[in-house]
């Protein structure tokens, strides 16, 4: 028996407790890596915010990416049913329609925002979507999230060109994909434009699609309910000329600027833990950055934001 299948006997309320007071722990250790990946990436997109501010923005990002953790993992433990149980409200849900019927196909674009995982088997409803998926690390864990996908109407596919093949297929059917377009590719895989103001390497995958195939784009989010009696699913029209803008660069930023839009509604809600300004012009990977280098960095990108 896969050792994660406990979480499948746990109730979702006692779990959330459970992440509630791990957040409490993790914030008394100021150095632990996710907290310090934290603090940077604030440092990097809200410059202005003073040290208490900082320190209650961060508690609550420590927070909800404990809970999304933990509600992720109940849903790959429990039948989509369940899953879908947990939604109480769809914000939207004709833009999602709209786009369903596009004959050129939809692509579901879906940052790391929210509790993303537990929107899948409502999604699914709609049809097969194909969806990439990466190996994670451990067999177990591996496992069990494959287990709790296989029991989706998706088709998942590797990431990597054959995968990319088969999402252009999908679309060009008419059949619709969902992308997580907010990863840090290889530096073949993107190019280097503003995300929350700081220039970073940028995936170019779904521009390219979008640009390829003239599909849909349509934004979705799953976020908890402020009553922590389930969740809220938000639908984004993301219909801006330049998101299909055959320049890459330029429709990379427009999807960028889309994205955190979509993320300021809820920001403490995204995975700001995750290290996503891993490759910086004149700087590079902030997270391994000599701590003088990157204070220069911050205040030089500081003054110039503030000068504009």
């Amino acid at each position: 028996m896969n050792p994660y299948q406990i979480f499948k006997y746990v109730p979702l309320s006692v779990l959330q407790m459970l992440a509630r007071i791990t957040a409490r722990i993790m914030m008394r250790l100021p150095n632990l890596s996710i907290v310090r990946t934290i603090k940077i990436n604030m440092a990097l997109i809200e410059p202005a915010l003073t040290a208490k501010q900082k320190k209650t923005v961060i508690k609550d990002i420590v927070r909800h990416q404990c809970l999304s953790s933990v509600e992720s993992i109940k849903s790959w433990a429990m039948p989509p049913e369940w899953s879908i149980e947990q939604i109480r409200e769809v914000h939207n849900q004709e833009i999602l329609i709209e786009g369903l019927a596009n004959p050129n196909g939809m692509l579901a674009i879906v940052p790391h925002l929210g509790t993303w995982e537990m929107m899948n088997a409502w999604l699914n409803q709609f049809g097969s979507p194909t969806i990439m998926y990466k190996p994670v690390d451990g067999r177990f864990a591996n496992e069990f999230i494959l287990q709790g996908r296989a029991r989706l109407n998706a088709t998942l596919v590797p990431t990597d060109g054959s995968g990319v093949k088969a999402v252009f297929k999908t679309l060009k059917r008419g059949g619709f994909s969902i992308i997580l377009p907010d990863h840090v590719p290889e530096p073949s895989g993107g190019v280097v434009v503003p995300f929350f103001g700081v220039k970073t390497l940028t995936s170019t995958l779904a521009p390219k699609l979008a640009s390829k195939t003239k599909c849909a784009l349509v934004g979705l989010s799953c976020i908890r309910r402020d009553d922590n009696r389930g969740f809220d699913i938000y639908c984004y029209k993301l219909d801006d000329p330049a998101l299909y803008d055959r320049n890459t660069e330029v429709a990379t930023h427009a999807l960028n600027i889309a994205m955190q839009e979509m993320i300021e509604d809820q920001c403490s809600h995204y995975m700001w833990g995750y290290r996503r300004f891993k490759r910086i012009p004149n700087l590079g990977n902030p997270y391994r950055a000599d701590s003088s280098k990157l204070q220069a960095f911050l205040k030089s990108a500081k003054d110039k934001r503030y000068k504009t």
